[in-house]
């Protein structure tokens, strides 16, 4: 961290001695740290309320895939979006039960839609979103890339 800005911050003892608590306990080595993600997190919070914003984040699906068509409509809805969804893991729960997760960049709107419509779906119990704000260039699978090693390029415009 070659470029930091000091700055002072003045707190009630007792409040203090919370935050200590609070950092010894999460294993934070500074309160600068502890303070840099407070902050980042607050930046986080207020850039999710921005429809346009860009994240990355997860959708974690709940569902019985003994429900109706409940995979295909999944598996329809995902493939229409693919443009969002980076990967996925599916983990049988049980005889009945599936947990999916999918790893999504786009907008928060884009985001809360596919996590709406695919929560939407008959037979899924939870679709829950998880948004993260996201500096990074445009995610395009278009320009990922597979070598017959397995091993594998991204092209972020």
């Amino acid at each position: 961290m070659d470029n930091v800005t000091r700055i002072g911050v003045s707190l009630e003892p007792d409040l203090l001695a919370k935050f200590d608590d609070l950092i010894a306990r999460k294993g934070y080595v500074t309160r600068s740290e502890a303070f840099r993600d407070l902050i980042r997190d607050a930046l986080t919070r207020e850039t999710l309320q921005e429809d346009d914003a860009k994240v990355c984040g997860t959708v974690t699906l709940l569902y019985n895939h003994h429900k109706g068509d409940v995979k295909e409509r999944l598996m329809e809805i995902q493939h229409a979006q693919h443009h969002l969804i980076s990967s996925s893991i599916h983990v049988h729960q049980d005889l009945e039960r599936c947990l999916e997760v999918l790893i999504v960049f786009g907008t928060v709107r884009e985001i809360k839609k596919l996590a709406d419509s695919l929560g939407s779906v008959r037979g899924v119990a939870s679709g829950i979103p998880v948004m993260l704000s996201s500096e990074i260039e445009d995610h395009d699978h278009q320009d990922h890339v597979h070598r017959d090693d397995g091993s594998h390029r991204h092209r972020h415009n």
